[in-house]
């Protein structure tokens, strides 16, 4: 399915939530239920940060923010039904071409380490675990809020990083 990549427009904000809403669904299948309460995208927007969408009207979408010298994905999803047809992969891959030309040294996030779809398809796509004493702030700061979040207690977490070049992947020690 090919798919239009482009940075979201204030028509497409409210579609996003329920797309992780269909998202979130595939998580139940794997014992992952998310408290209540609003979407992460939902305070990404309220919080202004950039937002790409794939599609038109949107089907999966990418929210990313500054952190730590870096650029942070905080989320990517995409719709249940459309999932494993290479939307999601065409989203990373903008994230981190964004990245890249912005001249961020790399692409952070977090994320569960067993799900299938998590880690291991990050890992595919170029991302390794940033060991702790590579933390900055910003970075400690997420995973305490996700701690006090109660999401940690839904299956074990990780950080994981992918440099934006190789001459970047030094970089990461100063995060």
């Amino acid at each position: 399915m090919e798919v239009e990549v482009r940075p979201a427009g204030p028509a497409d904000m409210a579609g996003l939530p329920a797309i992780e809403n269909s998202a979130d669904e595939v998580f139940a299948a794997a014992g992952i239920v998310f408290p209540p309460g609003p979407t992460v995208i939902e305070k990404m927007i309220e919080d202004a940060a950039e937002i790409i969408v794939a599609g038109d009207p949107p089907v999966g979408f990418a929210a990313v923010e500054p952190l730590d010298g870096a650029v942070h994905l905080e989320q990517i999803a995409v719709r249940a039904d459309l999932m494993g047809r290479g939307i999601g992969v065409r989203l990373l891959r903008a994230v981190r071409d964004r990245a890249a030309a912005a001249g961020s040294p790399g692409v952070s996030l977090l994320t569960f380490r067993n799900v299938r779809w998590n880690a291991p398809w990050y890992a595919a796509h170029g991302f390794a675990e940033l060991p702790e004493d590579q933390w900055g702030p910003g970075i400690r700061s997420h995973w305490n809020d996700e701690i006090e979040g109660g999401l940690h207690a839904l299956g074990p977490r990780l950080v994981m990083w992918a440099p934006t070049s190789r001459s970047a992947a030094n970089a990461r020690s100063t995060l």
